[in-house]
């Protein structure tokens, strides 16, 4: 029976059953019997309606504007083809075991990205803390993404694209003679040493506008501002119901990129000089891989690309059947984000070859990585096709739809995170949206990025959601999992749930190969660390680089002080208390085949037969 209390409940319910010490039982089968998989506690979290949504939800979130403008750009720095060793070595490592990990975690346990570590190991509840720091960060920053492309996508309803040429009141020079519209002219004949071309103009002087540093402020962008109160509210709308309303969308923002993927590919190989920029994406430079920061790198993309680290993948795994063949669906999802990323490159680095063709410059003087690439690079190929405003339109809403699965996702999550973990309902939920996207915190993040721009942008990427600190995380979910917990027990659990146990291979990256790595990787970030510099000119104050630190600091910090908050509270000698805070919860228990193996499934029988109940209450376990 679902509570009532004005509004629907998705995150509660209450069973009518027994009643045991004038209390009523919580309707679950204490023997754990597979007959329990829909009662009680755990048919609270709800399930995703059919297994496409968790498929697509999933797809969604990790395939995204990463895909399109970082993995290729990585392949050409980095030596081309021979990236891809190191790439396929960190994604055999890394990227699956780590990707199972967390999805299976979030399907055994039924739990969000905090309450999961508590149930497992409450030492490393700090883990589920310092997920959901970053996703904070996270939703912060991300969502400018999509206001630039709204902001491109009402200046597509022209009959010509303000990009495509010059002669705009943005355009430098006292008569726009720095401004060269490069296609319509022959580059050999173009003489100015400072012509710059339309594409880049309009994304620097009128779009960002981007003043000398982020020391100057400037003016407050009233029409980004607008473009990004209209971005909240899309994602408001996409996730107001909660986990059930972002499952209906993920339909269409998971499917339609691929497709206008698919046709700027087509029309990319078409032009000419595609050639030579795919040869630049392709070409193995096998001196390359002695670098060790092309391992650094390789590393950095597949958690980045992957999503792991986020609390993501466990909380859209605890909506999946328990019984869900999750094993299958991470490794078909682990390789299609890969291929995708894969084919990306053909796409970006095609066109990129035909900008250098018309400029008559080497390619390395066009290829950049980041938001340049999507809002120069695509831009740019897209006024070459007919009907340029039409094509201009169907981008720039990919670019829409890309940013929609990865800020609606994580934000939807963080929210479902605190709410399992108060255990509060529809009502306090839709109350979270609305403080969680219009709190005095968010408006100023509001002002600020419009102020300083790209400048506050860079350091969010640089630093508050980096590769230093999706690797920290990393190596302790694996720690936890492959030697706290136990691999060979949480093996049990997955076999328990999909009817087999995984390749030994997984249970290795767990206890050795993926801490090592990570750690490695870590330490090498560390020692190799150079300060940021935008566009590789302008370097940031000192209190720039401690804002950004700051902020790194703010995810990573959460573990080592969860572990000491938890030692310290928790009472008893010291041995008693680690021995206490590395025992899984009691309620945390197997509801298939191997039910009766769990360590408290005994009790449970011998509890209703006497039909008494602990001093301790599920609740009170729980939470």
């Amino acid at each position: 029976l679902l509570k009532k209390t004005g509004c629907s409940s998705v995150m509660t319910a209450e069973k009518s059953g027994p009643v045991i010490n004038g209390k009523p039982e919580d309707g679950r089968d204490p023997e754990g019997s597979s007959s329990s998989l829909d009662n009680g506690e755990y048919n609270e979290r709800g399930h995703w309606n059919n297994k496409i949504e968790f498929v697509l939800s999933v797809a969604g979130e990790i395939i995204g504007l990463g895909n399109v403008w970082r993995f290729p750009y990585l392949c050409y720095k980095n030596g081309g083809g021979a990236f891809f060793v190191p790439y396929v070595i960190f994604f055999v490592c890394c990227g699956i075991p780590v990707f199972f990990l967390e999805t299976a975690l979030g399907q055994f346990t039924s739990e969000g990205g905090i309450t999961c570590w508590r149930k497992v190991c409450p030492l490393f509840e700090g883990i589920g803390y310092a997920t959901q720091v970053i996703e904070a960060h996270l939703n912060v920053y991300y969502i400018v993404i999509l206001a630039w492309a709204i902001f491109y996508l009402f200046n597509c309803f022209t009959t010509e694209l303000p990009w495509a040429g010059c002669g705009h009141y943005w355009n430098t020079g006292r008569w726009r003679e720095n401004c060269v519209d490069y296609y319509g002219e022959n580059a050999t004949n173009i003489t100015n040493l400072n012509a710059t071309s339309p594409v880049i103009e309009f994304w620097e002087r009128r779009v960002l506008k981007i003043s000398d540093g982020i020391e100057h402020m400037g003016g407050m962008r009233w029409e980004l501002a607008m473009c990004l109160a209209l971005a909240w509210f899309i994602c408001y709308f996409c996730i107001w119901k909660g986990p059930k309303s972002t499952g209906k969308v993920v339909y269409v923002t998971a499917t339609f990129p691929y497709f206008m993927l698919l046709i700027l590919l087509i029309r990319g190989v078409t032009l000419p000089g595609a050639y030579d920029g795919i040869k630049f994406y392709l070409y193995p430079d096998i001196s390359r891989l002695s670098d060790p920061q092309v391992w650094v790198d390789a590393g950095t993309q597949i958690f980045f690309s992957y999503a792991i680290c986020l609390g993501c993948l466990t909380a859209l795994g605890s909506y999946n059947a328990y019984d869900n063949n999750c094993y299958r669906d991470c490794i078909m999802l682990c390789c299609l984000n890969s291929g995708t990323s894969f084919v990306a490159g053909f796409a970006i680095f095609s066109v990129l070859g035909f900008m250098a063709y018309e400029q008559n410059v080497p390619i390395e003087a066009v290829a950049e990585s980041g938001p340049g690439l999507a809002f120069i690079a695509y831009p740019k190929a897209v006024t070459m096709m007919p009907l340029s405003p039409l094509w201009a339109c169907l981008f720039f809403m990919m670019l829409i739809f890309l940013g929609l699965d990865s800020q609606v996702r994580p934000t939807c999550v963080t929210i479902l995170t605190l709410l399992r973990k108060y255990d509060y309902g529809q009502c306090s939920y839709i109350r979270m949206i609305g403080a969680f996207k219009w709190s005095p915190i968010r408006t100023g993040c509001f002002h600020i990025k419009q102020m300083i721009g790209m400048y506050v942008f860079q350091l969010f990427d640089a630093y508050a959601a980096s590769g230093m600190c999706l690797l920290f995380v990393a190596i302790f979910e694996s720690i936890c999992i492959g030697w706290v917990y136990g691999s060979d027990r949480f093996y049990l659990n997955i076999e328990d749930m999909i009817g087999y146990k995984p390749v030994f291979f997984i249970k290795w990256c767990w206890m050795i190969l993926t801490p090592g790595i990570c750690a490695g990787i870590f330490l090498f970030f560390l020692i190799k660390y150079k300060p940021l510099k935008y566009n590789n000119v302008y370097t940031y104050p000192d209190w720039g680089y401690g804002i950004g630190w700051f902020m790194a600091m703010s995810s990573m910090v959460c573990i080592p002080l969860g572990i000491i908050w938890m030692i310290w509270k928790t009472p008893g000698t010291f041995s008693e208390r680690i021995k206490k805070l590395t025992t899984p919860s009691p309620d945390l228990k197997m509801r298939g085949k191997h039910a009766a193996l769990s360590p408290y499934a005994a009790n449970d029988a011998k509890l209703k037969v006497d039909g008494k109940i602990s001093t301790i209450s599920e609740k009170e376990t729980h939470f």
